[in-house]
Formats: C-alpha cells, sequence, structure tokens
C-alpha cells in the first residue's frame, strides 16, 4: 500500500495493559473476541482500540483498529513466552535492515509481566473505513471444505505467484516483493508462510499486496520444515544439485524460483545479494531484542546456519 500507517497515529499510548490475557483463556469474553477477529492464524488474536491513551480490548459489535497476540496457550511450545518478542523482532529486522513493507507492529506488556504483541490492522483506514481483502488461499480456492484442516498449507508459492499476476495490475513490482519476503521467510526460519498470510488489499482502485504480517522464526520454538507450503517453491522448477543431496535449498534454487514467476534476472540477483550473509544491523537488533541471551544466541545460529546452506555452490 501506498500509505504507511503508524502504530499510534503518533499519539501518546501506554504500552502497559491494565488486564491480562492469559487469566481470560476459554473464558467466554475471550471466545467472543477471538471470533470477532477475521485475520488468518491459529494464535489466539483479540481485537483492541486505543481509548484515552490506553489499550483496551474492542467491545462487542465495535471496529478494532489494532490485533493483541499473547504468547500462545499451547504449553507445547518451547518457550512460548517469548514468542511475542520474537515476532516484533523479526518483523523490525524485516523493516529496518532488508526495507520490507510490514504492517506497523510493537510491543505491549500485561500487569503480571507477560509480553503480547500488537498490529495495527492495515485493512483499516484512519477514517474508520475496511478496505476490500482477500487473502490467498481464498484467492486459489483453497478451504478447509475441500482441504481438510491442512489447508492453508497445501499448494506452492508459484500458486501465490500465478494469483499475484492475475489480480494485480502492477504485478511486476508486487512480484519482487513477494520473492523477497519468500527469501526472508527462509533465511529467518520462518515456518508458518503458508497461504494465508500473503494477502491482497485494495488500494485506490487497484489491489495489492499487503504489508508483510506474522513474520516469525519458528524455529526457536519447533522443528518446522525449510517451507510451509508442502509443494515447496514450485513443483515445476528442477531442484539443485545441494538441495537433492542436502534437503535443504541454495541460492540457484531461488535463481531458477525468480526465474519461473517472470523476475529479471538482474533484479533477482540484487534481491538475493542482500541475503548472503548476517547483516550488523541484525546482530544489533537480535541483541537489543527481548529474547533471552539464550534465544538470541539461538536465533542468530539458525539464521547462519540458513545462509550457509543459501550461499552453497
Amino acid at each position: 500500500m501506498k500509505n504507511n500507517i503508524p502504530l499510534f497515529d503518533n499519539r501518546h499510548v501506554s504500552m502497559m495493559l491494565d488486564f491480562n490475557l492469559d487469566e481470560k483463556h476459554h473464558t467466554k469474553e475471550m471466545t467472543q473476541a477471538m471470533q470477532r477477529i477475521s485475520v488468518s492464524g491459529v494464535q489466539e488474536k483479540f481485537p483492541a482500540v486505543v481509548d484515552g491513551g490506553k489499550i483496551r480490548l474492542a467491545a462487542d459489535g465495535e471496529r478494532s483498529t489494532h490485533i493483541l497476540k499473547p504468547a500462545p496457550w499451547d504449553a507445547t511450545l518451547s518457550d512460548r513466552w517469548h514468542i511475542p518478542a520474537n515476532e516484533h523482532l523479526t518483523m523490525q529486522i524485516a523493516a529496518q535492515v532488508y526495507g520490507i513493507h510490514v504492517a506497523a507492529n510493537g510491543l505491549c506488556s500485561t500487569p503480571n509481566g507477560h509480553p503480547v504483541y500488537i498490529t495495527r490492522r492495515f485493512d483499516i483506514g484512519p477514517n474508520g473505513i475496511k478496505y476490500p481483502m482477500e487473502d490467498m488461499a481464498t484467492l486459489i480456492g483453497k478451504s478447509e471444505a475441500n482441504g481438510g484442516k491442512t489447508f492453508k498449507y497445501n499448494g506452492s508459492y508459484s500458486d501465490i505467484a500465478r494469483c499475484i499476476r492475475h489480480y494485480i495490475p502492477a504485478w511486476m513490482t508486487e512480484m519482487e516483493r513477494f520473492f523477497e519476503l519468500v527469501v526472508f521467510n527462509y533465511i529467518y526460519a520462518n515456518g508458518d508462510a503458508h497461504l494465508k498470510n500473503f494477502s491482497i488489499i485494495m488500494d485506490g482502485e487497484d489491489y495489492c499486496l499487503t504489508p508483510a504480517y506474522d513474520l516469525l522464526n519458528t524455529a526457536l520454538h519447533i522443528g518446522d520444515d525449510d517451507f510451509a507450503l508442502d509443494g515447496g517453491l514450485s513443483p515445476n522448477i528442477p531442484r539443485s544439485e545441494n538441495y537433492l543431496n542436502t534437503g535443504h535449498p541454495c541460492r540457484q534454487d531461488f535463481e531458477w524460483f525468480g526465474k519461473e514467476i517472470f523476475l529479471v534476472e538482474s533484479r533477482v540477483k540484487k534481491i538475493l545479494d542482500k541475503y548472503m550473509s548476517v547483516p550488523d544491523a541484525t546482530r544489533q537488533l537480535i541483541n537489543q531484542s527481548q529474547l533471552t541471551k539464550k534465544l538470541k544466541r539461538n536465533y542468530i545460529r539458525i539464521v547462519t546456519e540458513r545462509i550457509s546452506r543459501f550461499v552453497r555452490n
């Protein structure tokens, strides 16, 4: 989208919540609040508004402007209390280090000290009007009815690329944005970049890609595959020798993918060159984050390992 909407419209807002979301687990109020969120995903998400310099849950029938995401209540997830900080960090790396257009976001804290991720709804304009928006699962025709509970993981990134060409008039520019996001998700180990985590939105009279959202280093918490989609990059391109031997893609695989989705070779090279090493700015943001020292080390280790696979000849 052309306009970047700040998280709080430059207003002073307290980042300390006056309620504990975890205390309301399975309560009727939380169940109803979660049902009012149309954004995809299985992580608990709650509609919120800013009222008098404070963040509160949106009332029934009230249009929310923000989304709160506490730590998941699934106790089987490793270091789950740090998932909000992980998401905030990964989103900041995408935006500040690589210039990826992401949804406005921040970190709140509950009275008991638990971090909560907060993001601005980019489908709601400053005047309260909701912009038309569709995720890629819907556009491709995937649903639980025809694909089961794992429908959003059924497909390939080339399926998304075809939707971009079909629905977005200025598709070449948006295709580059999409391509870099696929590369970023691989390098930063986002194993949940499924069909519902890519969307298009009406910007003026035409559709474009939404800002990136739900970026997370999932390998910090679970043993994920390289790609969220079971079809990988594309079923129509060969796999590099490295991919066949190690089970992990390298730069050549992404070069072939870029060619398949009709990107100019020089533009593909420019994007891929950005991911050949761990930038100092990435290390700095990791060290400044609210992750524990152990998780910071693991975050850098995971990214370093991904890049070492990526640069293999």
